[in-house]
């Protein structure tokens, strides 16, 4: 006679095995009916947006959606909702205003399961603050470096000491602009040289448009050749900096501490908030396979100078320039916004159009 426990003993094997069996088959059921992550070509990149996201006052993201038809949304538990053209590829999203916003929402978006960036070129196309040494407002920048302007240490200039020019210095000095520079921890990014030079070369012409509003604002910069030109395409870096920052005196500190981040490669050019934080996301997603820093590329557009004309104070310059509500008090908004979308849209029109020949080839000059 059999023992009962072996017995039993052979009802859970039994059992088992058929668990075994039939486990996989319902496994490879629910895989199957998974969704396959969409293919997304291109991400554009925006940060704010005026009102309604098409038919009214456009901010950086209603000149996309309409243009690039981008109709299918995606909810998206940030700042704005996803939005998709699923015939190019085309994804557009708004991160919202600051670092903090562009690198939690690049995060989240490069974490999500929905889509595929493996082979993504990214796009950020947004306004900015122009040095007037460098350009005019309405025009538009391609950067190659992102330098970040909020790790530092800081004295009241009140309470600094007599001999410094500043009392913002980098985090691991003792001073101003002090050397050995210390290892960056976030303060500076590299982009890919040739494929912003790519971009540029692609767009250098792209006729901007002028208007009698730009015509009169820039005609204040005597003595800045580059600000009283008609709105023009360059290269120029970005300096991102959550505190909305105007005037001679700062657009100075700008010039110094792009250039010593950069070791002098560097040339700034735009200020804006929120570049660093999407470029330090994407280094960190870069190592999983998600994404390619390689193919992120910046574009500013200038929608106000970074500093006053002769004969105003930085205080009058600022708030004549920034009276209303994010993006609506700036004078050159409308021409600002139209070319980040003039200039970007030829960009990403190359890339879905020849997309058998930069999907794994990143495009250089």
């Amino acid at each position: 006679m059999k023992s009962p426990f072996r017995i039993v003993a052979v009802a859970l094997v039994v059992v088992a095995g058929l668990s075994a069996c039939t486990k996989p088959a319902s496994d490879a059921k629910a895989v199957a009916a998974a969704p396959k992550p969409i293919p997304v070509k291109v991400v554009v990149v925006s940060m704010f947006e005026i009102g309604k996201d098409s038919g009214d006052t456009a901010g950086e993201f209603q000149h996309w959606k309409e243009g690039q038809k981008l109709d299918e949304r995606f909810p998206f538990a940030h700042h704005h909702d996803l939005y998709l053209n699923p015939q190019t590829g085309v994804l557009g999203m708004v991160t919202g205003m600051g670092t903090a916003n562009s690198a939690s929402a690049v995060m989240e978006l490069g974490m999500d399961p929905r889509f595929d960036l493996s082979h993504a070129y990214w796009l950020v196309a947004g306004i900015a603050g122009f040095d007037p040494e460098d350009a005019s407002i309405g025009s538009a920048a391609w950067a190659e470096w992102l330098v970040d302007g909020d790790l530092a240490h800081e004295i009241d200039p009140r309470e600094m000491p007599k001999d410094w020019s500043t009392g913002y210095f980098p985090l691991g000095t003792k001073e101003p602009y002090g050397l050995p520079k210390p290892e960056p921890m976030g303060e500076v990014f590299h982009l890919n040289a040739g494929l912003t030079d790519w971009a540029y070369q692609l767009t250098r012409n792209v006729d901007l448009g002028d208007s009698p509003v730009l015509q009169q604002r820039r005609a204040r910069y005597k003595g800045f050749p580059n600000a009283q030109k008609p709105p023009f395409v360059l290269k120029g870096d970005n300096l991102a900096a959550m505190t909305y920052w105007h005037g001679k005196l700062m657009n100075e500190w700008a010039n110094r501490w792009v250039k010593y981040w950069t070791d002098g490669k560097g040339e700034f050019v735009s200020s804006a908030m929120e570049d660093t934080g999407t470029a330090q996301s994407l280094t960190y997603l870069t190592p999983t396979g998600k994404v390619d820093f390689n193919r992120l590329m910046v574009l500013r557009t200038a929608s106000n100078y970074s500093m006053q004309p002769p004969g105003m104070t930085a205080a009058e310059s600022l708030l004549e320039d920034h009276a209303g509500a994010p993006g609506e008090g700036y004078s050159a908004l409308d021409m600002a916004t139209g070319a980040a979308y003039k200039v970007g849209s030829k960009v990403v029109d190359e890339i879905v159009q020849h997309w058998d020949q930069y999907r794994d080839h990143v495009p250089s000059s």
